[in-house]
């Protein structure tokens, strides 16, 4: 697991990927769905489980940031670095 400039892999990010490319065929089923006028009730609640796929996926990257990237961003403030502590304030705005 490496972190560079341009950006980090987490251990969680396979198991996201997995989760939205879940999602992904979920929406093209869906969309085959309404095409072929299926019940509303059936593909909203297709559209619920695929919602829920991906709220789920952003909190586990959120929740994975902050908990590898919060030693960080202590380190690099006591240094006098502020982007760090401006990368968490963006990435709450998503909670």
């Amino acid at each position: 697991m490496s972190e560079n400039a341009e950006g980090h892999q987490h251990s969680s990010h396979g198991d996201i990927v997995k989760r939205l490319k879940r999602a992904e065929g979920h929406l093209r089923s869906i969309i085959t769905m309404i095409e072929s006028s299926r019940p509303c009730v059936d593909i909203a609640q297709q559209l619920h489980a695929v919602e829920k796929a991906v709220c789920q996926a952003k909190r586990t990257l959120i929740q994975d940031h902050i908990d590898h990237c919060l030693e960080h961003t202590v380190e690099a403030l006591s240094g006098g670095e502020r982007a760090p502590l401006e990368d968490f304030k963006q990435i709450t705005k998503y909670l």
